[in-house]
């Protein structure tokens, strides 16, 4: 991942002055030869290096989604049959989420477990589903219970509270769920994607619900890898937590700009030429 000189907390500022103005231009965009627009991932325009060939960066698959990220205010590893996540036990929310989708999880057929319960491999502070209770917040999945019908294990611990943020009742029904429905279309038409999701804050002391003050995020972000074509493509989302329905072009970034605002090393396994450039790219989706 690159350094900046930029913080985070300015660096999320400004973006979402930009989204502001993306708004107000009624997401009017400009395409340029840095930008390039398709409806579905394909093999990007620049040829691979022999170290970097749809093999070599697929040997360091298992994991790739792992991110690397230090946190001031520390965070536990947690593994879970089907997602890790590294928990803030102050903010009592994740820092982020990992996982693979593939097609064969996509069409895993266990049903929705709709049972929230506090994680039982949590060390410190723990959420309650008590805590979202009246709070006006969705329990929002970070890794959703859509994306775990492959395993009555993994379903059912896709409800644990580490796995769940206080979100915009709208926005989980609508525009987060509508990228969560695009990334099983993509897992099934390419075979894997790689995921990463989260919280974002935007204040040091952020609004609390509950008795055992689960922070409220000002924005949520998410990374993809979709492994289709000759290399993968990147894409990343940036959404903030109020209601909307727009184009998920409307919330897109590059993975570099996601970096910036999160301290996040995403896919930090891909060779790092490939990395770069991957991370530079912004892929437009619908």
């Amino acid at each position: 991942m690159k350094k900046y000189g930029i913080t985070a907390l300015l660096a999320l500022a400004l973006v979402l002055a930009v989204t502001e103005a993306r708004r107000s231009e009624g997401e009017a965009q400009t395409e340029t030869t840095a930008t390039r627009t398709f409806h579905t991932p394909r093999a990007n325009s620049q040829a691979a290096t022999p170290t970097e060939s749809n093999g070599s960066w697929q040997q360091a698959a298992e994991g790739l989604e792992i991110p690397h990220y230090v946190s001031s205010r520390g965070g536990q590893l947690i593994r879970h049959t089907g997602f890790t996540l590294s928990y803030d036990a102050d903010f009592k929310t994740p820092q982020w989420v990992a996982w693979q989708l593939t097609a064969e999880k996509v069409a895993g057929e266990e049903p929705r477990a709709d049972s929230f319960a506090p994680d039982p491999e949590v060390r410190g502070a723990k959420a309650y589903p008590q805590d979202y209770t009246n709070s006006g917040y969705d329990r929002g999945h970070m890794a959703p219970a859509g994306d775990m019908k492959w395993s009555r294990k993994a379903m059912q611990e896709s409800f644990y509270m580490t796995n769940i943020c206080p979100q915009n009742r709208n926005l989980n029904r609508g525009d987060w769920k509508d990228l969560e429905e695009l990334e099983r279309t993509w897992a099934t038409r390419y075979g894997t994607v790689y995921i990463v999701a989260g919280p974002m804050y935007t204040r040091k002391n952020p609004p609390r619900i509950g008795n055992h003050k689960v922070a409220v995020p000002d924005c949520f972000f998410k990374v993809l890898l979709v492994a289709g074509g000759a290399e993968p493509q990147a894409y990343a989302f940036v959404f903030r937590n109020e209601a909307g329905s727009r184009p998920l072009k409307f919330y897109q970034h590059t993975v570099d700009e996601v970096e910036r605002l999160t301290g996040i090393d995403f896919f930090p396994a891909l060779p790092d030429t490939l990395e770069a450039r991957l991370e530079a790219a912004m892929n437009h989706v619908n």
